[in-house]
């Protein structure tokens, strides 16, 4: 660019001080369009021969051949200087939309950079330096102060801080011990740490991450397919309305040959004006930027066509335990009824002993002591209710109160404020029940207020929770409404509801842990898991995914979201009004080529910079 700069202003130079013929003068002009436009029409070219030519590199090259020869028509101007001037200024556009290409490319190209290339493996007694896709499940590696972990394993030896920042977007480091899970792309930073590998290379978290975020673009937005669509149709009509500006109007003044150079010149104006470069290049890169954005704050979006239905989000449905809630269930309170508090607890955590249900965690938690010599057979689990089991020859319930009515047993209603209630029967008889209870998250109100506050209308919650509890936390988070005592299936057809209940044009959201509500975050418009660092059900389900627990991201990635929506609009009105408006002056003869040329390239530079906006 620099090179046809200089030789451009020599020609000129040389064209005023010397009166040279229009052929010589044509010659002294060609290097410095060779040098600015020899990539454009080699692109050009290459289109054309690949049956694809309507493109605004063709009608950049078109354009200015035609402005190059117009002074050899028979009462044309020389437009030379013009010609190299508009190829050279479309190149100063290209270069701005690849720098801002570049930066929304370098926030994403963080979360690439994340899996490291080698790792440190003990075999045969000592540490050796291997490439991660070699070491197996099973194995130990090695992680010093500084480096990156290469794989998702258990912590067996060390204590140390993790740097989860490339995935989370967290700058506090997060503290390990032994029999904790770390996660690859952590930087440890302080002790030495010995991991047991629990995934393969390809498996891991980062490996993970990294083929969400390189498969990102494939999914695009609505806007993004109508400029596509748009582009395909509008470029081959401007080629022909500039056909027929150059020779209809001629033709009717009864004057071909005296007219043709002006209507020429007009319709070689009306090309360049008319080029979809801004529109083109500028939606699809405020899209990119948007997602590397958002991914800096650790929220990484599968796609623009996700980001776009998150912008439009009038709707957001939250899992309770483990969304809004911390997931971390405690036994607070025993209610025997003709059984002592130890041999109530006794049952109920033998009964849960093989269930992953977090209630459940919390039941063993509260009596630890698993050799007792206990027998337990017959084990069943009733899906949202609880599970029966054959404790030393008695037959045992544990669950919510559809499983007492379910076996016939009159149960007692517990007055303990929130929390969840598990009642046991033994043999057909109430033995009582325990009170469990579960911590809002310290953002969760924080959240819901910050979500409403960027124009969602109705935050919803959805729990297999009993009404008491669910009734607290929604009151106290400032939920719009809640629904409780909800099994899986009767989740799916609650959503299934809110949707037919919406506005046209609006989205529903649905917010889980990515696990237990995988068939309502497909069901949903968008779906965002929570809490997903190391969950590889939560990247799989989910259309947008949280790294780290926090509900409060989910209005930073609202926010985000709006606002890509929001410069993309601007950039589709500004370039269309103002290229409309000038084609309408190339028309009739008053936009002269350099009007042209700030109506195609300056608008495709001030899209480009306002796109780079949603990067901040």
């Amino acid at each position: 660019m620099i090179v046809a700069a200089v030789l451009l202003v020599a020609a000129v130079i040389i064209q005023r001080v010397t009166n040279l013929p229009l052929w010589a003068q044509l010659l002294i002009y060609l290097p410095s369009y060779v040098v600015a436009g020899e990539s454009v029409v080699a692109e050009a070219a290459e289109s054309v021969a690949h049956g694809h030519p309507f493109d605004e590199d063709f009608l950049m090259s078109i354009a200015t051949i035609g402005a190059l020869l117009i002074g050899f028509v028979p009462g044309g101007e020389p437009q030379f200087a013009e010609a190299v001037f508009v190829m050279l200024f479309f190149q100063v556009g290209e270069l701005f939309e690849g720098i801002a290409e570049g930066n929304s490319k370098r926030s994403i190209k963080e979360l690439l950079d994340i899996r490291p290339d080698a790792a440190n493996v003990e075999r045969n007694g000592e540490v050796v330096v291997v490439d991660p896709n070699t070491v197996q499940v099973g194995e130990v590696i090695l992680v010093k102060p500084g480096e990156k972990i290469p794989l998702d394993g258990t912590v067996i030896e060390g204590t140390s801080s993790l740097d989860t920042r490339a995935i989370t977007g967290e700058s506090v480091p997060r503290s390990v011990k032994p029999g904790e899970d770390a996660f690859s792309g952590c930087v440890n930073l302080s002790g030495v740490l010995r991991l047991r590998v629990t995934k393969a290379f390809g498996e891991s978290t980062a490996s993970k991450i990294i083929d969400m975020v390189r498969n990102a673009g494939s999914s695009k937005s609505h806007s993004e397919k109508f400029i596509k669509r748009f582009a395909k149709v509008y470029t081959p009509i401007v080629v022909y309305l500039a056909i027929a500006v150059a020779i209809l109007p001629p033709l009717v003044s009864g004057d071909f040959g005296a007219n043709f150079a002006k209507w020429l010149l007009r319709a070689l104006t009306f090309l360049v004006v008319s080029c979809p470069c801004a529109l083109v290049l500028s939606v699809p890169l405020a899209f990119f930027g948007g997602i590397g954005s958002a991914s800096k704050h650790g929220i990484l979006v599968k796609g623009s066509n996700y980001l776009e239905a998150l912008a439009n989000a009038q709707v957001v449905v939250f899992d309770k335990t483990g969304t809004l809630t911390k997931g971390v269930f405690k036994v607070t309170t025993v209610h025997p009824s003709r059984l002592t508090e130890e041999q109530l607890l006794h049952l109920a955590a033998h009964v849960e002993h093989n269930s992953t249900h977090p209630i459940a965690a919390a039941l063993r938690d509260a009596y630890p002591s698993d050799n007792d010599g206990c027998t337990v057979s017959d084990v069943t689990e009733e899906a949202g209710h609880g599970v029966l089991a054959t404790v030393n020859g008695h037959r045992v319930a544990v669950g919510n109160d559809r499983l007492m009515d379910e076996v016939g047993v009159t149960w007692q209603r517990c007055h303990t404020a929130g929390g969840t209630v598990v009642h046991v029967a033994v043999d057909g008889e109430y033995a009582g029940h325990i009170h469990i209870s579960d911590e809002v998250k310290d953002d969760s109100r924080e959240a819901i207020a910050n979500i409403k506050a960027e124009g969602v209308r109705r935050c919803v919650m959805l729990t297999g929770d009993r009404e008491a509890t669910a009734a607290s936390v929604a009151r106290d988070l400032g939920l719009d409404e809640y629904h409780a005592e909800l099994l899986p299936a009767d989740k799916v057809d609650r959503v299934e509801r809110l949707l037919g209940e919406r506005e046209r044009n609006a989205t529903l959201a649905f917010v889980g842990d990515g696990i237990n509500d995988a068939p309502v975050l497909a069901r949903a418009d968008v779906g965002i898991a929570m809490g997903a660092m190391g969950s590889d059900a939560a990247i799989e389900a989910a259309d947008v995914v949280l790294m780290d627990d926090k509900p409060s991201k989910i209005a930073v990635a609202i926010r985000i979201a709006r606002r890509t929506i929001r410069i993309a609009r601007q950039n589709i009105v500004f370039a269309i009004v103002v290229k409309v408006a000038i084609l309408c002056l190339a028309v009739v003869g008053l936009a002269p080529m350099w009007l042209a040329v700030f109506g195609d390239v300056g608008v495709m530079v001030l899209c480009v910079l306002n796109a780079m906006r949603v990067l901040r």
